[in-house]
């Protein structure tokens, strides 16, 4: 991906992510989504891959897929609002206040891949990135 592509992408999500989080909440009172594809994954060890420079790279240890959603913001409590919940896609856009805001979408695959697409702002910075997620095996202790 070109500099320009990832700078109209991060722009983008700068104008629609705003948007999301504005019109989202009618839409959560009327039905809650459950996000049940994320349970479908199997639990353990997960290596996430970017296809581009930039991405999130890491492994991580999971018990259920919903930490997927905040890759660029871990463990901070952040709004969230489903704009997709269907059987083999999620997408969620969510704001973390000063710390930023984010949309991601994942594909589910089978339950132990996974196909991630984020992009939202991060630090004070855009970030873009396509991924691939592969369960490795049960999650190690140190």
């Amino acid at each position: 991906m070109t500099y320009r592509n990832a700078l109209r992408r991060a722009l983008a999500a700068v104008i629609v992510l705003p948007a999301l989080a504005w019109v989202a909440p009618a839409d959560a009172e009327r039905a809650p989504a459950t996000l049940a594809m994320l349970d479908r994954i199997a639990p353990g060890q997960w290596q996430v891959h970017a296809r581009e420079a930039g991405g999130f790279e890491g492994r991580l240890c999971l018990a259920e897929g919903r930490p997927l959603i905040q890759l660029r913001h871990p463990g901070q409590a952040c709004r969230q609002f489903v704009v997709q919940d269907e059987a083999n896609a999620i997408s969620v856009s969510y704001v973390c206040g000063q710390a930023g805001s984010g949309l991601t979408r994942i594909r589910y695959e089978n339950e132990q891949l996974l196909q991630i697409e984020a992009q939202g702002i991060a630090k004070g910075l855009p970030f873009s990135f396509n991924a691939e997620a592969r369960r490795l095996g049960n999650c190690t202790t140190r």
